[in-house]
């Protein structure tokens, strides 16, 4: 874990964002205030670490409450992750940072130079304020139960 990205610190404002999700959905952060949101980076849906990533935070993410937004953020595209959705089971929303390719990671210092996500969790408060990066080892799957401590879950 660390404070920090390539591009952001705990304590900044989260930069706004607009993507389209599975389900035909879109998500805008900044419609977000009053919750807080975890947003989950990884690298490709089917592969072997991001879709145990994927089930583990289906299976933790009622420690948050409902007045979290859990989703998870990928460079796939919207069809790639609506079957990955439907195949691991997940209940949370998956977010297409296809087109441009990789901007919501670039924003947030999180996309590596061979054009995928790194393996991160950030915890954004109810007022948009980061309060928790975890720029995460490529290969294993992030916990979550420091970033619910620091949402004050």
């Amino acid at each position: 874990m660390a404070d920090k990205t390539e591009t952001l610190n705990v304590g900044d404002e989260a930069p706004d964002f607009k993507l389209k999700g599975t389900d035909k959905s879109e998500f805008k952060l900044s419609d977000q205030r009053g919750k807080n949101v975890v947003l989950n980076f990884f690298p490709a849906a089917f592969s072997p670490v991001c879709s145990n990533q994927m089930t583990s935070i289906e299976a933790e993410k009622s420690r948050f409450g409902d007045d979290t937004e859990v989703v998870g953020v990928s460079v796939d595209n919207t069809w790639t992750l609506d079957a990955f959705k439907k195949e691991r089971g997940i209940d949370f929303p998956l977010l297409a940072d296809f087109f441009p390719h990789g901007e919501v990671a670039q924003k947030y210092g999180v996309f590596y130079p061979n054009g995928v996500t790194h393996r991160a969790v950030i915890g954004i408060d109810k007022e948009g304020i980061v309060r928790y990066i975890d720029d995460h080892a490529p290969l294993e799957v992030p916990e979550l139960e420091a970033c619910a401590i620091a949402l004050g879950k």
